[in-house]
């Protein structure tokens, strides 16, 4: 949803700042590729922070977030540099409401096909919490669960990322031992798509593609399958408008979405990747240099072209309920 945007509390800047971490190729080649894409108009450069006061102006005009949903300091600076003004890619507060359940209701209201999916309570007591914090939980009829999803089930974290706590389950035992390694997590449970092809995409602007091959099965340094037959025109047409039809709606301008193929409908796996691998080593030359450009091109064009600014995509506009009623207001 757009709404007008916040005033400017500081001068235009021409810096285009990019926040990382651990990164080591991917956030000096986008500072360099912003700086000669721009042809000197902007300058690709490292953000800078110390401490945070309330009354501070920000000297970028647009900053690349890759880091800050690991270190809440970093996101609170976001938000208070998008509140004066600053192009923050991605929106970080609608990153931090965001969750994967949500974004399969999200899918199906923009016709994406997902995985049959339920949301866990946490195994765990949350911190600060105890039973009593829970009057309203009630058992849940695991037999339900699984008849809904059948065998075999992944698990993983409704608002995680990189793999970490999946577990692929075929059956009752190994189900709820993962289950019971889950902590206060709060767990998804997903249906397994027996898949003929695997494809990982970027998504950059809500408007630029490209398709990747993917094996999510080997290790890290080699899903990334290389030298791949073409990909017939159908589905490379019904990826490509798949995944900008989730990045719209969701309001992400760099994002990858992961589609499994059964039975030639793509159903979408994982599509809440707003910090995606962007790393040379992982992803390959070709892919890196792709990435690259394209989001250079992404910001610089964000600089120069202004828009509104976004509480989140337009998925108020597409998500209705079971019943079919109108679509969310928001004022």
């Amino acid at each position: 949803m757009f709404l007008e945007p916040p005033p400017m509390a500081h001068a235009r800047s021409n810096r285009i700042g990019v926040l990382f971490g651990m990164e080591d190729t991917f956030p000096w080649a986008l500072m360099n590729a912003v700086t000669s894409r721009s042809g000197g108009e902007f300058e690709g450069c490292p953000v800078e922070i110390s401490y945070l006061h309330d009354k501070q102006n920000f000297d970028y005009a647009a900053i690349l977030d890759r880091i800050s949903h690991d270190v809440k300091f970093y996101r609170v600076f976001l938000k208070c540099a998008a509140a004066r003004g600053v192009a923050v890619v991605n929106n970080p507060y609608w990153w931090t409401a965001d969750d994967k359940f949500f974004n399969n209701l999200v899918a199906d209201s923009v016709g994406v096909a997902v995985p049959k999916t339920v949301l866990l309570p946490p195994k765990e007591h949350p911190p600060g919490t105890q039973a009593t914090s829970f009057r309203n939980m009630r058992f849940v009829n695991w037999n339900e669960v699984f008849d809904y999803l059948g065998f075999p089930i992944f698990m993983k974290p409704a608002d995680g990322g990189g793999w970490r706590d999946v577990h692929k389950c075929d059956s009752p035992e190994e189900f709820f031992s993962a289950y019971d390694s889950s902590r206060d997590l709060c767990m998804m449970a997903q249906e397994a798509i027996q898949f003929t092809e695997y494809f990982r995409l970027y998504v950059l602007g809500r408007s630029r593609v490209h398709i990747m091959r993917y094996d999510p099965g080997s290790p890290m340094h080699e899903r990334y399958v290389k030298g791949a037959p073409p990909i017939e025109p159908q589905m490379d047409a019904r990826l490509r408008r798949d995944g900008i039809a989730l990045c719209e709606a969701l309001g992400y301008d760099m994002n990858t979405v992961e589609f499994a193929v059964r039975d030639g409908i793509p159903y979408a796996i994982d599509f809440m990747n707003p910090a995606p691998d962007a790393e040379r080593a992982s992803v390959g030359q070709e892919n890196f240099d792709w990435v690259v450009d394209n989001m250079a091109d992404v910001l610089i064009d964000r600089v120069r072209n202004p828009r509104p600014f976004e509480t989140t995509g337009v998925w108020p506009k597409t998500l209705v309920d079971a019943a079919g009623s109108a679509p969310i207001s928001v004022h």
